[in-house]
């Protein structure tokens, strides 16, 4: 059985501290120690329903047919349960995920030690994409708020992508950064919400 954990700390040195998401609260409470981290399982996808699906999504779009059979057959599926970390912020990244069903939350650990919630995520979204161009550590955490299905990406396929097919290569890179061009405007955005709200107090 997965234990319901968000890993706020990775596991080196003393004890780190870990929080157990409570999904129907929306809260976090402390947990004793670290639990196993796995996924439920993996299988290779392959389904036309899936193809439509991806085609309709912001990391697919525009693709040809030919280059989405070729970005298709490279996806794993991952299975979570409920409270289960997807990934961990400070942990080597090497792939990205697509979220087929299932909620998840993004979370991060301030300097001051508190942990924030920075969005949902749903059918459609994506997220991991960043190390894929940077190649850095993650950057948050990503929990799991119900059973969730996802596709995942490694940093090696994508290169395969490249060197198969550089025009589907080319197109990702271009989804992806419109894609962070779009979260960098809402946080923008945001940015400046706080500000206005700070010179009105």
């Amino acid at each position: 059985m997965i234990r319901p954990v968000c890993l706020l700390d990775r596991p080196s040195g003393p004890p780190a501290q870990v929080f157990i998401v409570d999904a129907s609260r929306r809260a976090w409470r402390p947990a004793c120690r670290y639990p196993e981290r796995e996924y439920i399982s993996s299988m290779a996808v392959s389904s036309p329903d899936l193809k439509a699906f991806l085609l309709a999504t912001p990391f697919f779009g525009g693709l040809s047919d030919a280059s989405l059979d070729l970005l298709v057959s490279m996806l794993v599926e991952r299975r979570f349960e409920v409270g289960a970390t997807v990934v961990a912020e400070g942990e080597p990244g090497r792939s990205m995920f697509i979220v087929h069903s299932g909620q998840l939350v993004v979370c991060k650990r301030a300097d001051s030690g508190r942990t924030f919630r920075m969005a949902g995520l749903g059918p459609g979204d994506f997220f991991g994409e960043m190390t894929l161009i940077e190649m850095q550590n993650r950057s948050a955490n990503v929990v799991a708020e119900s059973s969730t299905v996802l596709y995942e990406l490694t940093a090696r396929k994508l290169y395969t992508c490249y060197k198969a097919d550089i025009h589907a290569y080319v197109m990702v890179m271009q989804n992806i950064n419109r894609e962070l061009c779009r979260r960098l405007r809402r946080a923008d955005n945001r940015i400046a919400e706080l500000e206005t709200l700070r010179a009105g107090q």
